[in-house]
């Protein structure tokens, strides 16, 4: 099933639609000041090349900027500032021969970040090299990573067909530690065959194992045969597991990816930017199979609105996996952001018309209707969605009612707006719109001023709520109570149009005419092109 539908706090939408893990994002930047550019330095084309790397990474350009910090570093072979800039983009883009010279510079100059002892661990774990494995863990001990390393350790010994437990009982009695060493402990045990997948199953959910883990269990399981118990533990939204191939076979490279993954699947939320990129490209480094990783490098990103490297990291995602419906969903909704508003649509088009298709992807595609301003195509997709089984919240029937609203479906709107209400009682977002619809065409004055006012009770911080309230009064010739809430919207929205044009509304209304004047000017410099007219026939008058 599909997530609640976000939706914009805003009457008229233009749309409807472990923290102790913490203590591991200890410092991680290193030096991030300018190079420091000494007389002797060769020619022009370092420092050209330094800012115009400079530019690509402040406008996401991250393979643009990846390639000019390489020709920077060539020219300044020892400087700690430039190595840092080009190893942090260099992971981002996935240039992995940019990041090892940026790290070993870095190294040289005592200015390392923690992060880089996973590359060297990651690329030890692809190539199954022990030597390099020992002498990158050695590093992490000593380090803020370290309580990763008890669970690096086990899967090190499982690749040496040797005794775990020693590695994992290292966890001791730190949590985050601890909780990390229980979970990997059972994918270890299914990874030897010495569990039985239903206990391991059982086990995982009573100890309710978060997302990452259920689905590295579940590759297992099914790369070994058991299909059915792997898709039990694939209740999960990231995953489309009755549509795509899903198993895989462990070895080194896989266990560590998918501990690194785990970890940032947990910081990525509020965790440093640039230690989740770092945690994310070497869960790829590791195991490039790991399409997870891949989905945890473009939430990362979208942090800093890094739209079109989110999208280059998607690119990776095999079709016929299990991740691969995830990372359309994700992508539509990436291409949307970078203004690609044509494939975000035509993308999401194909999601919701194909055979497979189901709840999610009509909302997608719905949603995008509505961001292109095609209501009366939203509003069938919108009500597909709305007879889902079982039935969907308050939300589902607001977005519907909402699409039939802008199409000028009134009496259609009406019923579903009032269903989103009856769903949802206490919700100001339902209440508003439907109070709002119905004063505006002048349906049932003393009930929509009630539902105005339930709604304004619920959110009396909400200023496109205040604004509802104060024009419902306003239209009921209440002029005295409308005019203050209005005010006190504005000062709260000043670039919101349609406030500014009640607003002015209600001073011309009170003979106010310079003010009206000034309020419909400032709606129209924030206004849409239809609303511009309407206020250019107002400033006219």
């Amino acid at each position: 099933m599909a997530e609640d539908p976000i939706i914009p706090i805003c009457k008229r939408p233009s749309w409807i639609g472990g923290s102790a893990l913490a203590l591991i994002a200890a410092p991680i930047f290193g030096l991030t000041g300018a190079p420091a550019v000494a007389a002797e330095r060769p020619g022009p084309q370092p420092l050209a090349a330094y800012l115009s790397a400079r530019v690509a990474a402040a406008e996401g350009r991250s393979a643009t900027a990846a390639g000019d910090y390489a020709v920077a570093l060539t020219g300044w072979p020892d400087d700690p500032a430039v190595a840092v800039r080009a190893y942090r983009e260099a992971m981002i883009s996935g240039d992995t021969a940019l990041a090892l010279r940026a790290a070993r510079v870095m190294e040289a100059e005592k200015v390392a970040p923690i992060d880089v002892a996973l590359l060297d661990l990651a690329m030890a774990a692809r190539k199954n090299d022990r030597a390099a494995y020992d002498a990158a863990l050695l590093r992490i001990d000593g380090d803020a990573l370290r309580i990763l390393s008890p669970v690096l350790r086990a899967w090190g010994a499982w690749d040496r067909r040797q005794p775990v437990e020693p590695g994992l009982d290292s966890a001791g009695k730190e949590p985050v530690a601890r909780r990390l060493a229980d979970e990997n402990g059972i994918l270890l045990a299914i990874a030897s065959r010495k569990m039985a997948d239903q206990s391991a199953r059982v086990l995982l959910e009573t100890m309710r194992a978060p997302a990452d883990t259920r689905i590295a269990a579940a590759e297992l399981m099914a790369g070994q045969g058991d299909e059915a118990n792997a898709r039990g533990l694939l209740s999960d939204p990231l995953v489309a597991s009755d549509r795509k191939r899903l198993g895989r076979k462990p070895d080194l490279g896989f266990g560590v990816s998918r501990l690194l993954a785990r970890v940032g699947a947990e910081l990525v939320g509020e965790g440093p930017r640039p230690l989740v990129i770092a945690l994310a490209r070497t869960a790829l480094i590791a195991d490039p199979g790991n399409d997870r990783a891949r989905l945890l490098m473009a939430e990362a990103l979208v942090k800093d609105e890094a739209w079109d490297a989110a999208i280059a990291a998607l690119a990776g995602v095999d079709p016929q996996r299990a991740f691969a419906h995830r990372a359309a969903v994700v992508r539509i909704g990436l291409l949307a952001e970078a203004g690609r508003s044509g494939e975000a649509l035509m993308l999401a088009n194909g999601l919701a018309t194909a055979k497979t298709a189901g709840l999610e992807d009509w909302q997608v595609y719905a949603d995008q209707l509505i961001a292109a301003k095609r209501p009366a195509d939203a509003a069938p997709w919108y009500e597909r969605v709305t007879r889902a089984d079982p039935p969907l919240p308050w939300a589902a029937w607001l977005q519907y009612g909402g699409a039939l609203d802008q199409a000028g479906r009134r009496d259609e709107a009406d019923a579903a707006l009032a269903r989103a209400v009856a769903l949802g009682p206490d919700e100001p977002l339902a209440l508003n719109y439907l109070g709002y619809s119905r004063i505006e065409r002048g349906q049932d004055v003393p009930g929509s001023l009630a539902l105005l006012e339930r709604a304004s009770k619920l959110a009396p911080d909400d200023a496109s709520i205040t604004d509802s309230l104060g024009w419902g009064y306003f239209k009921a010739g209440q002029i005295k109570r409308a005019l203050p809430l209005v005010e006190q919207a504005a000062i709260a929205e000043p670039a919101n149009s349609e406030i500014a044009d009640h607003l002015g509304d209600i001073y011309w209304t009170l003979g106010r005419r310079f003010e009206a004047r000034y309020a419909w000017r400032a709606a129209a410099l924030t206004a849409d092109e239809a609303e511009q007219a309407a206020l250019a026939v107002k400033l006219a008058r």
